[in-house]
Parts: structure tokens; C-alpha cells; sequence
């Protein structure tokens, strides 16, 4: 039962990753192109995050009654760390993409792409 579970969290995160994609490549408008990266980034710590899961596991904290750890009785702290590192960069990069995105719109009036690069000729 529990592979299937995880089988079911990769194709639900490749969903996501492709939502992203598609929204990235394929939307003209800078804003929606925004919202698209910080879905495939979702898809990316939500990904890592699965990754790093165990059936059965504990966190790794060693407590006074305990024998010698085992690590295979453990979760892998790793994943979890590595991917709040990839959230606070991910909030860093929005807020800068946001702060371009108002200087872009107050110099040319617009955000969409294809306008945007009419201007720029």
C-alpha cells in the first residue's frame, strides 16, 4: 500500500512540475509566468520532501532511554533541510521578480510579453 501511495505522490508532483512548465513556456504574460515558477518550484521541494519520507520512521532525535540509534529506524533530516533553504530562496526570488515586475510595467505599460518586445524594437 505504501508504494502505491508514493507512486501516487510523483505523478501528482509531475502534474504540478508540468503545470509549472506549461505556464513558464507557454503564457505570454509575465505575471502568470511568475505564479508558474513558483508552482514548478513547489512541485521541486514537494518532490524532494516525498523523497525523503520512510513508512515506519521517526525524526532524528536521540532520546536518554534509548539504545544505540539505528539509522534505518530514522528519516533522513537532509531533504527537509536542503528544501527549507529552496523555500526561503523561492520567497526571495518572487519578492525580486515582483519588485521587476512594477518597474516594467511603470516604464512600458504593460507585462505581456509580446507587447513588451514590440516596445523594445
Amino acid at each position: 500500500m505504501s508504494f502505491l501511495w508514493s507512486l501516487v505522490d510523483y505523478f501528482l508532483t509531475s502534474i504540478l512540475f508540468l503545470v509549472g512548465l506549461y505556464g513558464i513556456l507557454i503564457r505570454p504574460h509575465l505575471v502568470r509566468k511568475l505564479m508558474a515558477m513558483n508552482i514548478l518550484q513547489v512541485a521541486v521541494i514537494v518532490f524532494f520532501i516525498t523523497l525523503g519520507y520512510k513508512d515506519g520512521a521517526t525524526p532524528p532525535i536521540q532520546r536518554a532511554y534509548e539504545d544505540s540509534p539505528v539509522a534505518r529506524d530514522y528519516i533522513n533530516p537532509l531533504p527537509h533541510t536542503l528544501m527549507l533553504t529552496a523555500i526561503v530562496v523561492s520567497v526571495s526570488t518572487t519578492g525580486v521578480a515582483l519588485s521587476l515586475l512594477v518597474r516594467i510595467y511603470r516604464r512600458f505599460g504593460t507585462l505581456d510579453e509580446n507587447q513588451l518586445l514590440k516596445k523594445l524594437k
